[in-house]
């Protein structure tokens, strides 16, 4: 089953500690109904010291989070909203549900 969001699209965060942020989407792990969002559940990861950092230390990245706690963005209104599948010139698309309008 995929998931309703896709690398590249404008996101809500509907729940959670970074409820009420918005951002795009850098990675969907449909396998694990997971993706992961840019500037959202940013976590400290401890990294040994390697050819690209030689140094070490610890870096902020964002960790995954689970697909059902984000909304897409409608394109009209900014606001979050649920997608619907549609055929518009011969072409399936998603399209949201409040303004109509096609998100891909």
């Amino acid at each position: 089953m995929g998931l309703h969001v896709k690398k590249g699209d404008l996101v809500y965060v509907a729940s959670g500690k970074d409820k009420g942020k918005t951002g795009k989407v850098l990675l969907a792990l449909p396998s694990e109904n997971k993706v992961v969002v840019e500037g959202v559940n940013v976590v400290k990861k401890h990294v040994k010291a390697n050819a690209n950092n030689p140094q070490g230390g610890i870096e902020e990245r964002e960790a995954a989070l689970h697909a059902s706690k984000v909304r897409l963005v409608d394109p009209e209104t900014g606001k979050p909203t649920r997608a619907r599948k549609q055929i518009v010139d011969g072409k399936k698309v998603r399209v949201a549900t409040k303004s109509g309008k096609v998100i891909d």
